[in-house]
């Protein structure tokens, strides 16, 4: 196998798990998971980076940011509340 085929296989690897995390039921709106998936996905994604070159990388990035939607709209939100825009 290659590098990057082994970058693309642990990213859908990632993928399938927040799926699968998405569908158990949570009292907290899924805000705990999704701190679990950002912390197993960073350092997944300068790893896949690492491995496939920057295209994977973001490829990945962009994969990551259509899971993890809302922690990044807040993140936005949070960051233009701070630079007073």
């Amino acid at each position: 196998m290659s590098d990057t085929t082994l970058a693309i296989v642990l990213i859908c690897g990632w993928i399938v798990l927040a799926q699968v995390m998405q569908a158990i039921p949570s009292n907290d709106n899924h805000w705990r998971r999704a701190y679990v998936l950002i912390g197993v996905g960073i350092p997944l994604l300068g790893y896949a980076t690492f491995l496939g070159g920057p295209w994977v990388g973001v490829i990945g990035l962009g994969v990551g940011m259509t899971v993890l939607r809302w922690p990044v709209w807040y993140g936005v939100k949070w960051l233009r509340r701070r630079l007073g825009l």
